[in-house]
């Protein structure tokens, strides 16, 4: 690897060590969640690998053992990531013209924590080379992906094992309280944060906890016309 590509892959390394903190927990957490549902190590391993998405992947574990109707439990799992297209979207501009199989592998690969990482850095060195960009976003998976893999399948496994009052439901509030920080700088980041967390305690007595939906949709419909209002007043 070329010595500036290598930079950048080392920047994005070091920009996910934050992050690694909470993965190890949260994977294993989800490890021992989805065989305490009543899933297999086999099974929990390829539920993680191929949606690689703790948010749906509790969400679709705990509408499972509430017994909701499949379909419930796919609407709200591809409800839950749709933000990955948002992600996607807004990594367009500095990753759009990367090669196939590059944006093939980014798109697999883009997580909660790659993506907080990646834009932040773009959105301060906007300029940067597209092959910098895409070296930087594959540092910022480097260690976290693969571990991710690894605690789930530790939970998984090993989960019997772990003292009930080690309470390792901590890492999930740390984890997107972590990548949602740094990401709130403006009118419309608030009011969307506001709305989405205000909605879902005021929509609690939905079924099949319904209301994060609703309340998802309305941060975002309250974003955007956030954001709408305060261009127009610049």
């Amino acid at each position: 690897m070329p010595s500036p590509l290598r930079a950048a892959f080392l920047r994005g390394l070091a920009a996910s060590l934050p992050f690694v903190l909470v993965i190890g927990p949260f994977g294993t957490l989800f490890g021992v969640v989805a065989t305490g549902a009543g899933m297999t190590v086999l099974e929990t391993m390829g539920f993680s690998v191929v949606v690689i998405a703790g948010a749906a992947q509790f969400a679709a574990v705990q509408l499972m053992q509430d017994g909701a109707p499949l379909v419930v439990v796919i609407f709200t799992a591809a409800a839950v990531n749709l933000r990955m297209a948002m992600y996607s979207a807004s990594l367009a501009p500095h990753l759009g013209l990367a090669k196939l199989w590059q944006r093939a592998l980014i798109s697999y690969l883009l997580v909660d924590q790659s993506y907080v990482a990646a834009i932040t850095e773009f959105t301060r060195n906007p300029d940067r080379p597209v092959a910098e960009k895409v070296a930087y976003f594959f540092g910022t998976v480097s260690l976290v992906v693969p571990l991710w893999y690894l605690s789930t399948w530790g939970g998984a496994a090993f989960g019997k094992a772990i003292p009930s009052d080690l309470a390792l439901d901590f890492a999930v509030p740390i984890a997107f309280l972590a990548m949602i920080a740094p990401v709130l700088r403006t009118p419309a980041h608030y009011a969307a944060a506001l709305v989405s967390v205000g909605g879902t305690l005021a929509l609690w007595w939905m079924p099949y906890s319904s209301g994060l939906l609703v309340a998802s949709a309305a941060a975002m419909v309250v974003g955007a016309l956030v954001e709408t209002l305060w261009e127009k007043r610049a």
